[in-house]
């Protein structure tokens, strides 16, 4: 008598996160995994096209060495990248956390507004954004025609001011960057019960506390998601400095093997920073948690 395979529903929803990841990993093994670890050797070697081959001599951590110590772009290229997902980062989610809400009420249109929101990340990427950007579709030119900067200097100091301006500079870049995680902060509001809602209000709960008590905490996945996606799509940016500066060095000065260091040491500094955020959120629900 065949002995028939039950799973627990612990185990079956493993094998559903195995299928859902099981078409990435194929693709990562087979059109990934084989450049990464030659990109790692690279950044160990002195890489020079001879015969239109790749000649390549061993250095150790020379180019690793040249990124700290002897180039002198390096550093506040990492560090005006770092500073500028800093800034737009909480501005994207923010927006896009305050055009979910708006855009889950009922209201007449918005299948279209929803669609409006998303349109410019079909729109406004690759190739596109760069020509746009290079246009100065990307700034608000009120900036300019008016000096604000000149203006407001006055009376604010530069040390806050010029940050303040920088982040209503970039509102474009955050309405455009906003399609995404709009979507999946949309799906997460969309799975919470309206009878929670309904029992805060039984309870005499306003507005405000809806939003912390129930709104918030139930959307903290997503909001990670959000925020992971974000962070990934400010340092992969065609507008990123550093994304700019490897590109430099890779089509343009042919360093490869420094230019493989470069990408490597940038790959641990993002991989330092969605490990904050992890930690940051961890905490985060662990208290929202409590207070429920």
């Amino acid at each position: 008598m065949k002995r028939k395979l039950r799973l627990t529903l612990r185990g079956r929803h493993i094998m559903e996160g195995y299928s859902f990841v099981a078409l990435w990993t194929f693709g990562f093994l087979v059109f990934m995994a084989v450049p990464l670890v030659r990109s790692l050797l690279y950044s160990f070697q002195d890489l020079k096209v001879n015969s239109g081959r790749l000649q390549a001599t061993w250095i150790g951590l020379q180019n690793y060495r040249q990124a700290f110590t002897v180039d002198v772009e390096f550093m506040p290229i990492l560090t005006s990248t770092m500073l500028q997902t800093v800034f737009t980062v909480p501005l994207i989610l923010i927006f896009a956390m305050f055009s979910a809400i708006l855009l889950n009420r009922p209201m007449k249109g918005r299948i279209f507004f929803r669609g409006v929101f998303f349109l410019p990340v079909i729109i406004a990427a690759g190739e596109t954004l760069q020509k746009l950007t290079a246009q100065g579709a990307a700034t608000l030119p009120i900036f300019q025609q008016y000096d604000l900067k000149s203006v407001l200097q006055d009376y604010i100091p530069l040390e806050l001011l010029a940050p303040l301006l920088a982040m209503m500079d970039s509102l474009t870049l955050v309405m455009w960057g906003a399609g995404v995680p709009i979507l999946i902060l949309l799906a997460g509001l969309q799975t919470i019960s309206p009878s929670l809602y309904e029992a805060a209000k039984c309870d005499g709960a306003t507005p405000w506390e809806n939003f912390w008590k129930i709104t918030f905490p139930m959307i903290m996945p997503m909001l990670l998601v959000s925020t992971l996606f974000c962070i990934v799509d400010s340092f992969t940016s065609v507008m990123n400095k550093m994304m700019k500066f490897i590109y430099t060095l890779v089509f343009n000065k042919f360093n490869y093997g420094y230019a493989s260091a470069i990408g490597w040491i940038y790959f641990v500094f993002i991989f330092l920073v969605i490990g904050v955020v992890f930690f940051l959120f961890r905490n985060t629900t662990a208290m929202a948690r409590d207070r429920r």
